[in-house]
């Protein structure tokens, strides 16, 4: 018999401060209403002069093991996956530990595979649980994502962070994961080499050969693969680059839309990469109802795509209730927003390198 893993809690932190696409738009002479129609982005956040992937990822860790209720020394593995780790060479997930209090006794490690690692490594806590190797795993996407001043990515690369604790209990569930199934190619449509300040991509080759070919590719395989079908879920979550690319594999696969607008976050938060489709996971938990089944997919340039088959348990209700009173929710971290100009803009991510 397989071992039943689920989700035991789950917590998300993104930056109070936004910068509007019209205000980018208007330093770089762009039509604000084609630039935000076009992307599907309103505005997006940005990190604080003192927010970066490590300090996103505590914050959303604290508050996933605020949830759970679990003691943080019965945690035994922390991944953090992210495209803009503080460190070339010093370790995120370690900082995570040592900060929920979680360490010594663990095995940690940090993932990068473009927007897909934090997924990767909530792959990873299954295995490892399933197997009795750990109790717990905590699984984490965060990401202070960089764009090129005036390149088109400039207007979606966010920042924010989502950590999911993985367990075995069924009595902890808050959601079950039923299935997982990956997608991967080597697919070179997004790339940043070693001391580039920000990446490159192939433009719309980012589209059909990459994103759309490798989310279709694990969704249509998660649907074999558990034998269900798209009229089975109740909310589906894809990666979300822009406001428009997940409606339209929606549309593509005849998935109804209105099951993917409920965890679409872009158009107000902007890509958050490693960070993105797991907010969107925990937005779709903040109201799903238990017994409502949640498909998600991501995907991580270069490339690949992880789908996940979940079902909500009846955990949920009390824990979601008591986080409530003592915690954020996704909502609260939207609603709590600061607007600023692209002067600071560019101070925040410190794109003036002669600072």
């Amino acid at each position: 018999m397989v071992q039943s893993v689920g989700i035991v809690g789950y917590g998300t932190c993104v930056p109070k401060f936004r910068i509007k696409s019209g205000e980018i738009a208007r330093v770089w002479g762009e039509e604000p209403d084609r630039i935000s129609k076009g992307l599907g982005i309103l505005e997006k956040s940005v990190p604080d002069v003192d927010e970066d992937a490590a300090t996103l990822a505590v914050e959303a860790s604290r508050n996933a093991l605020l949830m759970s209720g679990i003691d943080p020394q019965a945690i035994g593995a922390v991944y953090v996956g992210s495209e803009s780790h503080p460190y070339a060479v010093k370790p995120t997930a370690t900082i995570v530990a040592e900060a929920l209090g979680a360490t010594p006794e663990l095995t940690a490690a940090d993932l990068e595979f473009a927007c897909k690692a934090g997924t990767a490594g909530m792959q990873m806590c299954m295995g490892m649980v399933a197997s009795n190797m750990i109790r717990y795993g905590l699984a984490v996407g965060a990401d202070t994502s960089q764009g090129r001043p005036g390149d088109a990515l400039e207007y979606s690369a966010a920042a924010g962070a989502a950590a999911f604790l993985i367990g075995r209990e069924k009595g902890e569930f808050v959601a079950e994961i039923e299935a997982t199934y990956s997608f991967t190619t080597d697919t070179p449509d997004f790339w940043r080499r070693e001391h580039a300040e920000f990446p490159s991509h192939g433009g719309r080759f980012t589209g059909a050969p990459a994103y759309f070919r490798h989310v279709m590719g694990a969704t249509q395989g998660l649907f074999e693969k558990t034998g269900t079908k798209a009229a089975e879920y109740d909310y589906f979550v894809f990666h979300q680059p822009n406001g428009k690319f997940p409606l339209e594999v929606a549309k593509k696969m005849g998935i109804d839309t209105e099951k993917v607008k409920p965890g679409l976050f872009t158009p107000v938060i902007g890509n958050t990469y490693s960070g993105a489709s797991p907010i969107g996971l925990a937005g779709v938990l903040d109201i799903a109802k238990p017994g409502a089944r949640i498909l998600l997919t991501s995907f991580g340039s270069g490339a690949g795509s992880d789908s996940f088959a979940i079902r909500v348990t009846d955990g949920i209700v009390a824990k979601r209730e008591a986080f409530k009173k003592v915690g954020w929710q996704l909502s609260d971290y939207i609603a709590h927003k600061e607007y600023i100009d692209y002067g600071v803009y560019v101070k925040h991510r410190r794109k003036l390198k002669s600072m």
